[in-house]
């Protein structure tokens, strides 16, 4: 389990010490050990507490060490009698002057602190840090939002990045002025945080908390170094660095993160704008399903009908007379995304040709990014063939042709013995046999 990266084990009356395997885990960013009996020092050195994004120790009133809410470990020998009565007598005047300056610095700090607090801000949510001085950091980290710190704009907000005095790098969403006016948007966008706050996949980016203010709501989600799959493979020399096997991992981590959101949240979530610009690829170009914006719930007693959402070009096209939402909306989008991320491009092109009447013979040796040297490795072959076939089904008209992203990520997790195309090597196998 040294990949592990979240790890939840409050409320579970654990009692004991923390074992110094934990340690081990250097990968993990979220550790929860809250409201349990743990006694003990805590293992963790300051590095490695403070390489984690989110830490929650206490309630343990057995703990101890270096960490904040912890009483520091007394692991010294038996005191003597100075040590015991004179040097607190010592101490104590000590004591009392710094916590009488301590009085009057927060005295006169903290009223400016609460009133930008109480006037500006309505609700403020961050998860492990103290709300108030976080906002503030925030600001100051992108000087109100300007624009040189601007990294992305879309149909609903503005990407920031920020980062704070400990190193620490956040992207921020700040949504359109226009939307903050809007008391109906302000309600959806409260839930919708909130319910995004639940949602653990390793294979969606991160919401670490949001702020609603009077004329600045913003969401904070975790930095993805390079950026969007749209802006990638839109560039000649970052393309290339897309290899076909960190390509397939792509299309594997977007179905394992859209089948959670279908299939393993109460209720469902359908994301409603999958597209090449909301897949975000962090340092080791590895896939993030983002910006969830438009992500609605899926309400059993409910007609779920909405206006429509998306992006051009990968909007389902039952949308457009039904106006009715499900997940096969999500499923189709992941089609196309799929198609682009094999082909380099957009494919409305081939899916224009493969629409009409005749069945032109396309290859699909054509079809893929020609900036890649042709896959020749049998198991990259194999993924290739079945990411294709697995994209055209995904892109049925009707939406109950469609499979569930359920039934996608499982493919995509069998190991197969037989090759999907028998006898016939990659240049030989066309668009209508994967489609058949």
């Amino acid at each position: 389990m040294e990949d592990l990266t979240w790890l939840d084990l409050s409320n579970n009356n654990i009692k004991g010490s923390i074992p110094g395997e934990i340690t081990k885990l250097s990968r993990l960013d979220y550790l929860d050990l809250s409201s349990n009996k743990l006694s003990g020092q805590v293992p963790f050195s300051n590095k490695q507490l403070s390489s984690m994004y989110i830490v929650r120790l206490s309630p343990n009133k057995g703990l101890c060490g270096n960490f904040i809410g912890l009483p520091s470990c007394h692991t010294t020998k038996p005191a003597t009698l100075f040590v015991e009565i004179f040097l607190p007598l010592a101490i104590v005047p000590s004591v009392i002057v710094f916590a009488c300056l301590l009085v009057i610095k927060r005295k006169y700090k903290k009223p400016k602190l609460k009133a930008r607090a109480t006037n500006n801000i309505d609700v403020l949510s961050i998860w492990n840090y103290d709300g108030r001085i976080f906002y503030e950091d925030l600001i100051e980290a992108t000087e109100d939002f300007h624009i040189k710190y601007c990294i992305g704009t879309g149909g609903y907000g503005s990407v920031y990045k920020a980062q704070l005095p400990n190193g620490k790098v956040f992207a921020l969403k700040k949504l359109h002025t226009s939307e903050t006016e809007e008391l109906a948007f302000i309600k959806s966008f409260r839930n919708e945080a909130q319910v995004l706050s639940q949602v653990l996949h390793r294979s969606i980016v991160k919401l670490y908390g949001f702020c609603l203010h009077k004329k600045c709501m913003f969401l904070i989600y975790e930095y993805m170094e390079r950026g969007s799959l749209f802006c990638i493979l839109h560039n000649d020399d970052e393309a290339v660095e897309l290899d076909w096997a960190k390509r397939v991992n792509i299309v594997k981590a977007m179905a394992h993160a859209l089948a959670y959101l279908h299939h393993d949240c109460s209720p469902s979530i359908v994301h409603r704008d999958i597209s090449s610009n909301n897949i975000l690829l962090n340092s080791k170009l590895e896939a993030f399903v983002a910006d969830f914006g438009t992500a609605r719930l899926l309400h059993a007693d409910s007609s779920n009908r909405t206006l429509l959402a998306g992006t051009y070009g990968y909007i389902a096209p039952e949308l457009a007379y039904t106006m009715v939402m499900t997940e096969k909306c999500d499923v189709y989008s992941f089609g196309v995304v799929t198609l682009e991320v094999l082909m380099g491009k957009h494919p409305r092109d081939l899916l224009s040709s493969l629409s009409s009447s005749s069945d032109p013979k396309i290859m699909l040796i054509d079809v893929l990014d020609q900036r890649l040297p042709p896959p020749v490795d049998q198991k990259v072959i194999q993924d290739i063939l079945l990411a294709s076939t697995i994209s055209f089904a995904c892109l049925q008209s009707n939406p109950k042709s469609r499979p569930s992203m359920q039934y996608v990520s499982q493919e995509f997790l069998i190991t197969r013995k037989t090759p999907l195309v028998k006898h016939a090597a990659i240049q030989d196998i066309s668009i209508s046999q994967l489609r058949n």
